[in-house]
């Protein structure tokens, strides 16, 4: 099937339909530092962040998160580009109540999506391994399960003005979130 009128079904018949066809978009993602909440600590070459009871010195900086336990990723993204993320404990984004960011929640029995302030249950397969696959110019951004199988949990389809960036909040202490190495 192909379809030289509709953009939409263009960009679902080029989308990625196994992991090892994902992969071929791996994007190594690291946290930013400077975005970095002080109760957050990065670690294994800043792939990785665990929230912690004590504050952490990091230096001051405008771009420093401090009402929210979160942190963005140093880089922007466009294109296409796929990331996994292993997460312990329970992870969230705080982003996505506002109409210029997208949440998926993960906790230990169950998934939500959030844009704008609505949260959306999410059913499917639990993991501590979720996959995001974005097609920046398509205007697709999914979220996966990721185990054996990969099994979509959610898709949105809209216009990016803007490159995205990750981002991660986690909300209790000894809760991580490690972006996975994937090459």
């Amino acid at each position: 099937m192909f379809c030289r009128t509709d953009q939409q079904c263009i960009c679902y018949l080029c989308s990625p339909k196994t992991r090892e066809e994902f992969l071929t978009y791996s994007q190594e993602i690291t946290l930013d530092p400077n975005t970095a909440n002080t109760r957050l600590l990065l670690s294994e070459g800043n792939r990785k962040v665990t929230f912690m009871k004590e504050e952490q010195f990091y230096s001051s900086h405008p771009d420093r998160f401090t009402n929210y336990f979160q942190v963005l990723s140093r880089e922007s993204l466009t294109g296409r580009c796929y990331w996994e993320v292993e997460w312990r404990g329970g992870v969230e984004c705080a982003f996505g109540f506002n109409d210029k960011s997208w949440r998926l929640d993960c906790c230990e029995n169950s998934y939500n999506f959030c844009y704008n302030s609505i949260i959306t249950p999410v059913s499917g397969p639990v993991s501590s391994r979720v996959g995001v696959y974005l097609d920046h110019s398509a205007g697709v951004l999914s979220f996966y399960s990721v185990s054996d199988t990969m099994t979509l949990l959610h898709r949105v389809q809209t216009t990016f003005t803007q490159p995205l960036f990750a981002g991660v909040y986690l909300y209790d202490v000894g809760v991580t979130a490690e972006f996975c190495k994937l090459k």
